[in-house]
C-alpha cells in the first residue's frame, strides 16, 4: 500500500510566501575574568572566593568599540521588524520583501565595516588609553593583535527556502514516516499561526501609534492646539506592514485583510505634512484608524 502525502494548504502557502533567514552578528565584548584581582577583593573582604568574581573592561568604555557593539543590537532589531519567529534564531522572512531586505543588508553590511574599520585604525590608541585607564591591571598578553581582533567581529546572512520534507525517502518505515509527517505539519501550522498572530499584534501596534500621534491636546492657555509629533517612520512603518500583509495573509484570515485595507486606506494620499499641518487630515485620519482598533482584535489560534 503506498502511502501518499498531502500537503496542507498552509504548509503550501508557506512554502511559496516565504524565505528563512538567519543573521549572525560576532563581536569582541572585550572583557575578561581576572582571578588575582578577584582573589584579592574577596580575601580582602573577608569573603569567600564564590562571592564573587572581578571582570576587566579591557577597553575602558571606548566609544569607537561601544558603536560596534551597539550596531550589533540594532541590526538583530531590524531583522525583528522585517521578520517572523520559525526556530531558535531562524527567522521567517516574506518573500514580497526579500528584495528590499537584501538592500537593506547591504546597507547594514556598510555600515559595520565602517565602524569596523574606524574601530581597527585606532586600536593601538585605544589600547594606549585603556593601559593609562587600568593603571596596575593592564596586562598587554591579554590583547589580541589587530588582526585578530578584526576576524573576532563578523556579520553574515543565511537564507534557504522553506523546507517541504518527505519524510518516505531514505528507507524509513510507512508509519514512522506518516508520523514524521503528522508531526512536520502540526509543526508548520503552529509556526504560520504564530507568525499570523505577530501580524496583527504589529498592525494593532503601529495603528495604535498612528492614532496617538494624531491626537490633539487641549488648546494650552494662549489658545492654541499643542499637536503631537507625528514622524516619518512611523507612517512608513505602517504603510509597510500593509503591503507586507497584503502578500503574507498565510491563513487568508479575513479579519485581518479588512483591518489592514482600512488602514492602508485611512493614509492613502496622505502626506506627513498634511498630517503635521492639517488638522482635518489627522482628524480623518484619526476616526478612521480608531474606527479599525475598535472592530478588529489581535488574531488568536489557541
Amino acid at each position: 500500500m503506498n502511502f501518499e502525502i498531502q500537503k496542507p494548504n498552509h504548509l503550501i502557502s508557506l512554502s511559496s510566501s516565504a524565505q528563512l533567514v538567519t543573521v549572525e552578528v560576532n563581536v569582541w565584548t572585550a572583557t575578561k575574568q581576572d582571578k588575582q584581582i578577584s582573589n584579592e577583593v574577596t580575601s580582602a573582604k573577608n569573603a569567600s572566593t564564590e562571592a564573587g568574581k572581578f571582570t576587566k573592561n579591557l577597553l575602558a568604555n571606548s566609544p569607537d568599540h561601544k558603536a560596534l557593539l551597539n550596531y550589533r543590537q540594532t541590526v538583530y532589531n531590524w531583522l525583528q521588524r522585517c521578520t517572523y519567529d520559525w526556530a531558535g534564531s531562524v527567522r521567517l522572512l516574506p518573500t514580497f520583501y526579500i528584495e528590499r531586505f537584501m538592500k537593506e543588508w547591504s546597507a547594514h553590511e556598510v555600515e559595520f565595516n565602517k565602524l569596523l574599520d574606524n574601530f581597527c585604525n585606532k586600536y593601538p590608541t585605544i589600547v594606549s588609553d585603556s593601559a593609562f585607564k587600568q593603571g596596575d591591571m593592564f596586562n598587554r598578553s591579554e590583547y589580541p593583535e589587530v588582526e585578530e581582533v578584526r576576524n573576532r567581529f563578523r556579520l553574515k546572512l543565511f537564507v534557504t527556502k522553506v523546507p517541504e520534507n518527505d519524510f518516505r525517502s531514505g528507507g524509513i518505515a510507512t508509519a514512522i514516516a506518516e508520523d514524521l509527517e503528522n508531526h512536520y505539519n502540526r509543526q508548520i501550522e503552529e509556526i504560520v499561526n504564530k507568525s499570523m498572530e505577530d501580524a496583527s499584534e504589529r498592525l494593532i501596534e503601529i495603528a495604535s501609534r498612528i492614532s496617538n500621534a494624531c491626537t490633539e491636546v487641549t488648546p494650552d492657555e494662549d489658545g492654541k492646539v499643542k499637536r503631537k509629533k507625528v514622524y516619518e517612520t512611523t507612517i512608513s512603518q505602517a504603510r509597510d506592514i500593509c503591503q507586507t500583509l497584503k502578500h503574507f495573509n498565510l491563513t487568508n484570515n479575513q479579519q485581518l485583510e479588512s483591518a489592514r485595507a482600512q488602514l492602508e486606506d485611512a493614509l492613502s494620499g496622505v502626506t506627513l505634512e498634511d498630517l503635521r499641518e492639517s488638522s482635518y487630515v489627522r482628524a480623518t485620519v484619526k476616526d478612521s484608524v480608531d474606527d479599525m482598533l475598535n472592530k478588529f482584535k489581535p488574531l488568536s489560534f489557541n
